[in-house]
């Protein structure tokens, strides 16, 4: 008889597949097509090509999917849901699909608006890779709740972590909880990456660049899966899963950590929004390696 066990990657190992997968990101150049809101779709352009990504916004119906076909990485976010996009972005999620193509679902403000909240209902039962957002959304994809104000969530972090578990068990892939501290999960193993700078909330479209970052880092090539075969004290084969470096988690935790680290340095130089912008984008220009393996702000509960 013989069974799977999955051992978490601890936090140590996490911070240094973080720093593996930015090396990965910046030697492979992954092109990420983006389907996004219009107030954020220059800021998150840029902070893709500081990071070393390659962007695209095509969210024309009749290229949409063709594009998502052979980019690295996808990303929908629903913060402007009019005219045609919702048929590009279901041409997009579906030409990702059938390619194999890791996608994330941004669902912004759902929970009380008509148009976006069966949307993201919709396009989260199509398998993203990841779903990120914050507590309130995250909680509303979920049937859970009603949502918070606008694009401000109204619940905290630790009140959607059920909801966050439930989500990545339900899609197989990853939550992504933004706040003050975020959360991602597999619907096995939480990770909690501290951190980060308060004047990211001050500027347009940083939330959304954020599934961008997690598009990018999930279409970058991994070096595969870390499996060994085991047997338990009385004998009973197993295969121990310790972790795929490149996989959705890892994108997920190395993204919350890059912002985290690019923001507090961008920070140290501002004078206010406005110029934390800029030093932002600076920093993730600048941002090594090595800079990821941060491990005290990360922390992995089984």
């Amino acid at each position: 008889m013989s069974s799977e066990r999955y051992t978490p990657l601890s936090a140590s190992a996490l911070a240094d597949a973080c720093a593996a997968a930015l090396g990965r990101l910046r030697a492979s150049t992954p092109l990420v097509h983006c389907l996004t809101n219009h107030v954020a779709s220059g800021f998150t352009a840029n902070v893709l090509l500081a990071l070393g990504a390659s962007p695209a916004m095509v969210d024309v119906v009749g290229e949409a999917g063709p594009f998502a076909g052979v980019a690295s990485g996808v990303l929908v976010n629903l913060g402007t849901p009019s005219g045609d996009y919702p048929t590009a972005m279901r041409e997009a999620v579906h030409a990702a699909n059938s390619a194999g193509t890791p996608w994330v679902l941004d669902p912004v403000a759902v929970g009380s608006l008509p148009v976006r909240t069966p949307l993201a209902v919709e396009l989260a039962g199509l398998r993203p890779h990841i779903v990120r957002g914050n507590a309130s959304e995250i909680i509303a994809v979920t049937g859970a709740g009603a949502g918070g104000r606008g694009v401000d969530a109204a619940a905290s972090v630790d009140a959607a972590t059920e909801a966050a578990l439930a989500l990545a068990q339900r899609i197989g892939g990853v939550a992504a909880v933004s706040g003050p501290v975020d959360l991602l999960t597999d619907g096995r193993s939480v990770v909690r990456v501290s951190g980060g700078s308060d004047l990211l909330t001050r500027v347009t479209g940083a939330g959304c660049a954020l599934g961008a970052v997690m598009a990018a880092f999930a279409g970058t090539p991994g070096p595969g899966l870390v499996t060994a075969s085991a047997a338990t004290p009385d004998g009973e084969a197993v295969r121990v899963v310790a972790g795929i470096p490149g996989s959705a988690l890892i994108a997920a935790v190395a993204s919350s950590v890059t912002y985290a680290v690019a923001s507090e340095r961008a920070a140290l130089r501002a004078a206010g929004p406005g110029t934390f912008a800029a030093c932002f984008l600076d920093d993730l220009a600048g941002l090594r390696p090595a800079d990821l393996a941060d491990e005290p702000r990360i922390v992995v509960a089984a």
